[in-house]
C-alpha cells in the first residue's frame, strides 16, 4: 500500500495576497500538494498561478489537474511544465487531460472533437511532450504533430516529472494505465457536464471496473502506479445518511451508492478515516484531492493519515 497524501485544488482567491495566503495555508496544513485546473471561466491560469504558489512555499508540491491538451500545442506545454518545475525547484507533477467541460470549448469557438479524437491526441501529445521534457531531440510526424529535430529546454529538475493522466472512461483509462505515473480515477464525463448523468460512473462498483481497466492496461507496472481520487463532497457530518438523501438526487444513484463513492467522504472524523482506510485496502487510492472549500474540515483526516 502506497502511503496517503492529499491536495487541495482551487480556482484562486480574488487578488494575489489571497492567493499567496492560501498557498502558505495548504502547506502548513499538511497537504502535500495544491493543484490548479485549466478552464475559461473565472479562476486563475494554472501555470502563473503555480509559480507563484511555489515562490511562497517551501516544500508544497504544486500540480497541473490537468491541463487541457487541446487549449495548447504540446512543444509550448512542454516548455512552460519544464519551465515550471525548473522554477519550482523540482516539486511539479504534470497532469494533463483531452479536455472535457463543453462550456470551454462553445465560448472559445474551439472545435471539440469526439472523446475517441481528443484522447488519441493527447496520447499523441504525450509522445512529444515526454522527450522534452527530458532534454532530448525530437523528430515526430504524426497524425496530429510535426516536430522536425526540436530540442526540449530548459532542462527540468525531476527525471521525470511525475505524469498524471485519469478520467471515467475505458479508453482515457487504458492511456493512463499505459503512461502515467499517477491515475486519477473520476466520474465520467464524456457529457461535457458534471450532472445525474456523472453519477452512476462514481459507484462502487464502476470503481472496482475501472481499477481494473487500469490494472490491465498497466500490466507489470500497475504496483508502481500511485491511484487518485477527487472527492467532490467532503464534509464532516453526525447525520451522513441525512446528507446522503440530499445529494443522491442531484448525482442520479441511491443514497447508499453516494455515501459509498469514492467521491463523497461525509460523516464523523473518525469514521472518515476508517472509510479512506477501507477505500484503500479496496482500491490501492492513497492519493485524495479535495476541493479548496473542504481544506480546513478535512485538515483533521490529513493530520492523521497523511505519510501512513
Amino acid at each position: 500500500m502506497k502511503p496517503f497524501r492529499f491536495g487541495i485544488q482551487s480556482t484562486g482567491p480574488a487578488d494575489a495576497a489571497g492567493w499567496i495566503a492560501l498557498a502558505r495555508r495548504v502547506e502548513s496544513l499538511g497537504y502535500a500538494t495544491l493543484t490548479c485546473a485549466d478552464h475559461f471561466d473565472g479562476q486563475f491560469a494554472p501555470i502563473p498561478a503555480l509559480v507563484a504558489a511555489a515562490e511562497a512555499t517551501s516544500s508544497l508540491r504544486l500540480g497541473t489537474m490537468v491541463l487541457a491538451n487541446d487549449f495548447r500545442h504540446p512543444v509550448i506545454t512542454a516548455k512552460e511544465i519544464a519551465t515550471l518545475d525548473l522554477l519550482s525547484g523540482g516539486r511539479l507533477e504534470f497532469g494533463i487531460g483531452a479536455g472535457w467541460m463543453a462550456t470551454d470549448y462553445e465560448q472559445a469557438g474551439l472545435p471539440m472533437d469526439r472523446p475517441g479524437v481528443r484522447i488519441q491526441r493527447l496520447a499523441e501529445a504525450i509522445e512529444v511532450i515526454r522527450p522534452l521534457l527530458a532534454g532530448e531531440t525530437v523528430d515526430h510526424q504524426g497524425e496530429h504533430y510535426h516536430l522536425t529535430g526540436l530540442v526540449g529546454t530548459p532542462a527540468a529538475v525531476q527525471q521525470p516529472i511525475p505524469l498524471v493522466v485519469g478520467g471515467g472512461g475505458r479508453r482515457i483509462l487504458d492511456l493512463a494505465g499505459r503512461v502515467a505515473d499517477i491515475v486519477g480515477i473520476n466520474v465520467d464525463l464524456r457529457a461535457g457536464v458534471i450532472d445525474e448523468r456523472a453519477g452512476p460512473s462514481g459507484t462502487p462498483e464502476a470503481t472496482d471496473q475501472k481499477i481494473a481497466w487500469v490494472r490491465v492496461a498497466a500490466g507489470d507496472r500497475f504496483d508502481d502506479i500511485e491511484l487518485q481520487v477527487r472527492v467532490h463532497v467532503a464534509a464532516p457530518s453526525d447525520d451522513p445518511e441525512g446528507m446522503a438523501e440530499v445529494m443522491a438526487p442531484a448525482l442520479g444513484i441511491a443514497p447508499a451508492d453516494a455515501l459509498a463513492s469514492p467521491h463523497a467522504l461525509v460523516g464523523p472524523v473518525p469514521a472518515m478515516i476508517e472509510t479512506l482506510q477501507a477505500r484503500r485496502d479496496r482500491w490501492g487510492i492513497s492519493y485524495i484531492g479535495f476541493s479548496v472549500d473542504a481544506m480546513e474540515s478535512m485538515a483533521p483526516v490529513v493530520e492523521a493519515l497523511a505519510g501512513t
